[in-house]
């Protein structure tokens, strides 16, 4: 062996372990490299060192999973010799080696078993059993070569292939017909033996025999002798939650439904017996959930056998075993309402398995309503805080209770598609009893109050629509607790769970407020004052700066008697966070984004006059105005590279706040029908002097777009003088990001304006597009994945920016441009489609190329187009599909190919029989493709569209070939 590369294997130095993963991958490739390894590790020269004798049974199991399968008698008999001396090796009292090293032992000799069992080995198990009288430690190597065969074998979370899935099955049956019977009694006397004395090795059998169970006869492990062996570890410390799960295997394996029930029963009347499932108060939880867990897995087994007996319609089967598994609840409710999480979590499988099949019984019994009440009140007690919980600074036990309280909610609301009825007289009367004397109630009995009545808005659907009216007389349950939830003031509890629940909850009913507007004033002030906006905590004042836009754009026609109240008191929370005011703000500049679009709804929505939502808007956007002047000069003149960086995000956020206050204009109420353009536009033209700015270039004209982006919305030409000026500073410094993120501007544009926009988009194409061009020419670092992506991102874009110009009746862009421009322009097109590595970039040139076709491709050769049609788009329809490149096979580009068998229909529609004569006496020939392949295309081009598109595919396979 090479010491000086094995002590590598513990070194800190890199070369050291470079050396040693060489002379690994050497050993794994030299046929002779596992014997040395073999050699070494049973020798004992090497004894003690872990990291060395881990390294030498992982070239051996390289070997065993690669070469063994195909190899002679002579390393079978290899082999052999050395899983035996392994397990002397392990099984002797000297052996100190630490579990990894035992289980990599017990991994190789699984590698080996089903390589040679049962032929080549058919002694296997009773060599292995013959080394137990060892000792503990060989007892101990035994178990865990048991369960490294499970994990080779049976454990159906593995992907098997066909011929590994036939070679598992082989070894199963060869085990059940020869071996299975004298390895269970061998568990038996494993458990008797060391139950005292060695009570790691009992737990360890018990996984053994649980992870059999699954597929061995079960009279071998359901009987006196094993039963009274398990009982009895049930009420020892150390052994019963290994023991409890070894039951839970145990009932979980699958049997005929009839056998299934008994067998459960069979367990559940010893269980019942003894006592265990009656745990004293001060039972240690880790066994609690291991009950619990024993519990769950006994009344799945039991749903699973009714389920089946009720399809194969064995009626009286079913109901006796539909009374065993109601029997069962108790137990399920007792572990359910455990004050332990993890006990209670453990049963909420069977719970909610348990209301998902109710829900397919026609009728409920009397005795299942009262299960189902049972269930109802354990959940409701449950989902509470506990007294420990941390609101403040949330943590993993705080995660851990919010995923618990997730079940809990699941089960909750399938309890409500059971019986709503149950659901809302339990929460009506739960609220009804806490609101009124909040002040006297704890902390978690208010909470829970107000959020029981939150989730009936999603537990009882129609609750949140049909159950609001305006009729008295008909107030449905719904609305007397959410009228109770306002009156009762308990939003001024003091607690700040509460009070998110409570703004979260009067968001999600806003339908109450329709029939009970005069609510709304106490509501918009819980909003306004401590309780929301200026709450102590920034979580609940960013939560309720989103909440209130959610609940104005509701209510918004509710809202103008309180319009001015709520501008004025808002006022303060709208100034903008700077770096010289110390961001000494109530809300974060993301939250203040919900306050401007909320501001700008409350006064769009408002009946007020054009007049007057002027002023106010004026009055709103003023402040940034001020601001952003004031903020630019300082950008411009500060060379601190930090408050620099801190002004541009300021200016950001101005023009953000900007562009999110005009969202509340909508098709219904224009900004021209607000009289607020005039505002907006004053705005724009301080924005774009922001173009020029000196340093952080890309963050500034993002802000910028932005606003554009919703001018472009909210406004009609007016618009349009402004993208001259934007598109000049862009392409003083063109960078290939600005230019990308550019191009979605004008398709907007574009899109919105269509032919009207010809005139102006006319006069920026070309200098717009030979900056592209220009830009896309610039050498690049190949290495730079960076640049890369944006050249590949800027060329997509120009090639969207092309189609959206033709697809939006403003082709005539291109018809005023001179010839040596617009051929450059639709060769740059036929070259996409032909060159370009980016199926997305040639499938959208394809698609350019089948618009102009089918506009320009008629009688008259508009500025030449016939020629060049006949040049160069027929040409490319070949050239690209026949490139070496162009994989028939991947998803993506079969649909450039579909778009290019588009292209040929297009001029074929248009030219006829023209086309075709072409086709065969000129361009096809030029191909060299057999006369017969050519006439074969030539007829399948006159077929229909799915039919052409579907042989272009065979076509090119065929020409490839």
């Amino acid at each position: 062996m090479d010491d000086l590369a094995l002590q590598g294997l513990s070194s800190s130095c890199g070369l050291g372990q470079t050396r040693a993963v060489e002379y690994f991958e050497q050993l794994k490739i030299s046929p002779d490299g596992w014997k040395l390894c073999a050699q070494a590790f049973t020798s004992g020269v090497y004894h003690g060192d872990d990291h060395i004798e881990f390294f030498f049974l992982q070239v051996v199991e390289h070997y065993l999973k690669t070469s063994y399968p195909h190899s002679s008698n002579e390393d079978h008999s290899n082999i052999k010799t050395l899983v035996m001396a392994c397990l002397q090796l392990e099984g002797s009292e000297v052996s100190s080696n630490k579990s990894f090293i035992r289980n990599k032992v017990a991994q190789i000799v699984s590698l080996a078993f089903i390589v040679d069992y049962p032929y080549r080995w058919s002694s296997f198990f009773s060599d292995v059993l013959s080394t137990l009288n060892l000792g503990p430690l060989a007892v101990d190597m035994y178990l865990r070569i048991l369960l490294a065969i499970d994990e080779e074998v049976v454990d159906r979370e593995i992907v098997h292939s066909p011929e590994e899935s036939r070679r598992n099955t082989l070894i199963k049956d060869a085990m059940r017909d020869n071996c299975v019977s004298q390895l269970a009694d061998s568990w038996h006397q494993i458990m008797t033996r060391y139950e005292t004395s060695k009570p790691e090795i009992t737990c360890l059998c018990l996984d053994v025999v649980g992870t059999f169970v699954s597929w061995i006869d079960i009279s071998l492990i359901a009987n006196d002798k094993f039963v009274s062996l398990l009982l009895r570890f049930l009420s020892m410390t150390l052994l019963r939650e290994s023991a409890c799960d070894c039951i839970h295997e145990i009932v979980s394996k699958g049997m005929d439904p009839v056998a299934k029930t008994t067998l459960v029963e069979s367990f559940m009347s010893v269980l019942e017996n003894s006592g265990i499932l009656k745990p004293p108060e001060d039972e240690e939880g880790d066994f609690l959930a291991k009950l619990s867990k024993l519990m769950n897995g006994i009344s799945l087994a039991l749903l699973s056998a009714w389920q089946k007996l009720v399809r194969i319609g064995d009626e009286q089967n079913a109901n006796i075993t539909l009374n065993a598994l109601e029997a069962k609840i108790p137990y399920i409710l007792r572990f359910l309402g455990d004050e332990d999480d993890d006990v209670s979590g453990a049963v909420a499988i069977f719970a909610q398995e348990y209301i998902n099949s109710l829900k397919q019984v026609s009728s409920l019994s009397q005795q299942q309503r009262e299960i189902i009440e049972g269930l109802l009140i354990t959940v409701v007690k449950k989902m509470k805080y506990d007294e420990s919980y941390n609101f403040e600074q949330e943590g993993e036990d705080e995660a851990m209770f919010q995923d618990y309280r997730k079940q809990m909610k699941t089960i909750f609301n399938n309890l409500a598609q059971l019986d709503s009825q149950l659901i809302i007289l339990t929460v009506h009367n739960f609220a009804t009893q806490i609101l009124p004397q909040w002040e006297a109630a704890s902390i978690e009995d208010v909470e829970m109050a107000v959020t029981l009545l939150y989730m009936l808005g999603e537990a009882v659907p129609a609750s949140h629509g049909q159950h609001f009216s305006g009729n008295l007389a008909k107030t449905s349950a719904l609305q007397e607790m959410m009228r109770l939830l306002i009156t009762s003031r308990v939003s001024s509890n003091g607690h700040m769970i509460i009070q998110l629940q409570f703004f979260e909850t009067v968001v999600r009913y806003d339908k109450f407020f329709s029939c009970e507007p005069e609510h709304i004033p106490h509501v918009v002030m819980a909003f306004l004052d401590e309780r929301g906006f200026r709450h102590r905590s920034p979580k609940v004042r960013s939560r309720t700066a989103y909440l209130f836009s959610r609940f104005v754009k509701g209510l918004k026609s509710h809202m103008q008697n309180y319009l001015e109240d709520i501008l004025k008191q808002m006022q303060d929370l709208l100034v903008l966070n700077t770096p010289d005011n110390g961001y000494q703000q109530f809300l974060s500049d993301d939250d203040q984004l919900f306050m401007y679009e909320t501001a700008g709804i409350l006064i769009t929505s408002s009946g007020l006059s054009s007049e007057k939502k002027q002023l106010l808007m004026r009055n709103l956007l003023a402040p940034i105005a001020t601001k952003y002047e004031g903020l630019l000069g300082k950008f411009f003149q500060e060379t601190n590279e930090q408050r620099q960086l801190a002004y541009a995000r300021c200016i950001t956020s101005a023009m953000a706040l900007a562009s999110r206050a005009s969202k509340c204009f909508s098709s219904q109420q224009t900004m021209k029908q607000s009289g607020c353009i005039e505002v907006f536009t004053e705005l724009l033209k301080l924005f774009l002097v922001a173009l020029n700015a000196p340093a952080h270039r890309q963050m500034l004209h993002t802000g910028v777009r932005q606003y554009l982006h919703r001018m472009v919305v909210c406004l009609e030409k007016e618009i349009l003088p402004f993208i001259p000026i934007i598109l000049e500073n862009l392409l003083k410094q063109p960078e290939v990001k600005e230019l990308y993120d550019f191009i979605p501007l004008l398709n907007q544009l574009t899109m919105k304006f269509k032919s009207a926009i010809t005139p102006f988009l006319s006069e920026i194409f070309m200098p717009f597009v030979s900056t592209i061009f220009q830009t896309l020419a610039i050498p690049s670092d190949e290495r730079d994945q960076v640049a890369a992506t944006e050249k590949k991102l800027l060329q997509r874009g120009y090639y969207q920016f092309l189609s959206t110009i033709i697809s939006n009746d403003a082709i005539d862009v291109l018809k005023v441009q001179d010839v040596q421009n617009l051929n450059e322009v639709l060769m740059s097109v036929v070259q996409g489609a032909v060159e370009c590595p980016d199926p997305t970039s040639q499938k959208t040139c394809f698609s350019i190329l089948r618009k102009m076709i089918d506009i320009w491709g008629g009688t008259n050769n508009i500025m030449g187009f016939l020629d060049f049609m006949y040049k160069n788009v027929i040409p490319a329809c070949f050239l690209a599909p026949l490139k070496p490149t162009f994989d028939l096979s991947d998803a993506q580009t079969t649909l450039v190919l579909g778009e290019s068998a588009m292209c040929l229909k297009t001029i074929l529609d248009k030219r006829g029989e023209e086309v075709i004569a072409y086709l065969q006496g000129e361009y096809l020939p030029t191909l060299n493709l057999p006369p017969q392949l050519t006439q074969e295309f030539c007829q399948a081009m006159k077929t229909d569209q799915k039919t052409f598109r579907n042989y272009m595919k065979t076509f090119f396979l065929k020409a490839k070939s």
